[in-house]
This record gives C-alpha cells, structure tokens and sequence, in this order.
C-alpha cells in the first residue's frame, strides 16, 4: 500500500467502525506506547457517497493529481500539465453546477404557475442539453490532453484505472 494512503485508510476504518486492532480505532497508543484518545471528525466524510476506494470527487477520486502522479509515475513536467488539465476539467464541472440548478429552477417556474408553461420547460431542457455537450466536449479534451502528456506504459494504466471504475470521467 501506498505510505500516504496509511493515514486516510485508518481514519476510514475507524469510521466504519472497523477499530478492532487499537492501532485502528478512536483510541490508540502514539509513537511513545502512551494510550491517548484521537478525535475523529465525522464532518470530514459528510457530503461524499463513499465511492469506492477513494470517494467520489471532480474526477472521480478526492485527491485526483496526487493520486495520478502516484499510479501513473509522472515525472515534474507531467504533474504542471495535468494540473492544468484538471483545473480546466473542474472549471467545467463547477460551471455544469450552475447549469443544473438553472435548469431545475426553469422546471420549477414552468410548473408553479396557474398553466403549465412549456417555454420555460424546454428551456430548462436546452440549459441540461447545452450543459451536457460542453461536458462532454471538456472531457474529450482533457483526454486527448492526456493522451499527448502520457507515454504509452502510461497510458495503459491510465486506461485500466478508467475501465475498472477506480477513475471516474
């Protein structure tokens, strides 16, 4: 296991309830063998769905440029790239946000009144259509960005972590 992962994996497992070893639970013993009590935020997980192994973020996972560099081994060049990469990807995300409390509120003022009103209706359609074709055209671009950043070892297990759900698109 990756030594960076130790830290999140036990605050997940004490989450969980999982803390049969004292080495994993709410109580532990510090580096010195004092018994202390860790204090555990639950607010830290409120709001994520728990998605597999690594929550459920932008990109499919919390912490997405850590994690890349990690499985994918790139080198201080890569990692500026992909940095700019995900910025623009979550730019886009952020903005699809908008988009659907936008569309949801054209539902909503389309139904409220005395008639139905089919204008607002399709307008609020035509925001979530709009809003889906320019994320998928982000994602589309994002891809081929990292398709030319990566080498093709790289790109292998890039598309591994894509097909076995670990990366979310």
């Amino acid at each position: 296991m990756y030594p960076g992962m130790m830290h999140w994996w036990r605050l997940r497992r004490a989450a969980h309830g999982c803390g049969a070893y004292a080495e994993y639970g709410p109580f532990a013993d510090d580096a010195f063998g004092r018994h202390r009590h860790r204090e555990h935020r639950h607010g830290a997980h409120r709001g994520s769905s728990h998605d597999g192994d690594f929550g459920a973020g932008a990109f499919g996972v919390r912490r997405p440029l850590r994690f890349l560099a990690y499985k994918l081994d790139l080198d201080e060049r890569q990692v500026a790239e992909l940095a700019r990469i995900l910025n623009e990807l979550k730019t886009e995300r952020a903005q699809a946000e908008v988009d659907a409390r936008r569309a949801m509120a054209a539902f909503a003022d389309a139904v409220s009144g005395e008639k139905f009103d089919p204008e607002l209706a399709s307008r609020g359609g035509t925001v979530r259509v709009t809003t889906a074709e320019r994320l998928r055209d982000a994602v589309s671009k994002a891809l081929a960005s990292l398709h030319a950043l990566l080498d093709p070892e790289q790109r292998e297990r890039l598309a591994y972590l894509i097909r076995t759900g670990v990366l979310q698109m």
